[in-house]
């Protein structure tokens, strides 16, 4: 998150409501994403491993491939 300069604030938006849910994206992660307006209204990816308890963030990016 620091590395990235995410907020936090940002990652709960796209865990709560994500605009796009790509449940079997990669084999055993879900994908969320949110579109963030005020980030040059890029594309907020957050991998999640739902199979862990509690569930796991894998990785957040600003993916430049969404369109």
């Amino acid at each position: 998150m620091q590395e990235r300069n995410i907020l936090e604030l940002r990652i709960e938006e796209a865990l709560t409501e994500p605009e796009k849910l790509l449940p079997f994206a990669d084999p055993g992660n879900t994908h969320y994403l949110k579109r963030i307006q005020n980030f040059g209204d890029r594309w907020l990816r957050v991998v999640v491993n739902p199979h862990l308890i509690p569930k796991r963030i894998v990785t957040i990016f600003f993916d430049r491939r969404v369109k």
